[in-house]
């Protein structure tokens, strides 16, 4: 698949859907009082959002599978991956999302229950790609210009990179309109990649995440009427991790994903140091935090990280 204008209908369909169901899902929402409870603990400015509606992942989510089917024109075996490994991330979210919702607190399933259930839905991924992929157990790496065959490490890999972006996108969803355009930028970049590279449903897919994410940040941009919940945050790293391992492009997405790899480094590094020193390298983690506690407004924050995520995904293009 080279057509650009299939990518172009394709993103604009699922930005359309997206934007219907806005209005129709964000007041069903407020209904059923899902609300978002903030982290004490975070910046005093981000308490006003307590109570804004969460969960709107389902738009995403929705938006998504009904524009694959229907540009699509059905589902293939590759498709059908694509979609049932979103869904059961989004599904993880949303389980995560409700418990908080019905319990009203921060916390939903535990980390191990999020952990187990991702590394589950990474070696369905491994398996289905090592069985039907022409390259089996090859990755591409971009600097070396050719395949590694991994072998065994095949699957501890791709799980190694399903739960790493499936919890950076999770991480970055901070900010409003953060994680939702960063992700229309990678996701689009993967669309162009697999449209030059022929890859029909990962590029259908990838353009259809671009557009509901386009039509989610109507609602989702500052100030946000909505936000996507773990429901859409892990849905969306999990959405973005299959299309490059189904594409064996895994090595390309650190890059082109640079700042949800920062975000998600970050914690990693305050809490290692904290630990070891009891000092903090940053004024607060996730990384955009700590730009904000820097005087930086939401906004510029929000707007420098999706230049950030351009820019790198113009360096990804040019290693491919």
């Amino acid at each position: 698949m080279n057509n650009p204008l299939q990518i172009i209908i394709t993103i604009a369909v699922a930005f359309i859907i997206s934007a219907i169901l806005g209005p129709i899902v964000i007041p069903v929402l407020r209904r059923i009082k899902a609300g978002q409870s903030i982290r004490e603990d975070g910046p005093q400015a981000h308490l006003s959002k307590a109570g804004t509606p969460t969960m709107g992942g389902v738009m995403i989510i929705l938006s998504v599978v009904i524009t694959c089917i229907s540009v699509g024109r059905g589902l293939n075996g590759d498709m059908a991956i694509l979609l049932l490994s979103f869904i059961l991330c989004g599904g993880i979210g949303f389980f995560d999302d409700f418990i908080k919702v019905v319990k009203k607190r921060n916390l939903g399933l535990t980390a191990k229950q999020k952990l187990l259930f991702q590394i589950v839905i990474a070696v369905i991924i491994a398996f289905y790609q090592s069985k039907v992929s022409v390259y089996g157990t090859s990755i591409y790496v971009p600097i070396w210009k050719d395949y590694l065959n991994l072998g065994w490490f095949y699957i501890p890999f791709i799980a190694f990179v399903l739960v790493a972006m499936v919890n950076a996108v999770n991480l970055t969803d901070g900010l409003d309109g953060l994680a939702s355009g960063c992700t229309v930028i990678v996701a689009l970049f993967l669309a162009i990649v697999g449209g030059s590279l022929g890859y029909t449903s990962q590029t259908i897919f990838s353009a259809a995440i671009a557009g509901a994410c386009l039509g989610f940040l109507l609602f989702n941009r500052y100030p946000a009427k909505v936000f996507m919940g773990d429901t859409g945050s892990l849905a969306l790293g999990g959405a973005l991790a299959v299309a490059a391992i189904m594409m064996n492009i895994e090595l390309i997405l650190p890059i082109a994903g640079g700042v949800f790899v920062a975000e998600c480094l970050s914690v990693i590094i305050q809490v290692a140091c904290f630990k070891k020193t009891g000092k903090r390298v940053f004024r607060m983690a996730p990384l955009h935090h700590h730009f904000e506690l820097g005087g930086w407004k939401e906004t510029k924050v929000v707007l420098v990280f999706w230049s950030v995520t351009l820019l790198l995904c113009v360096l990804s293009m040019f290693m491919l």
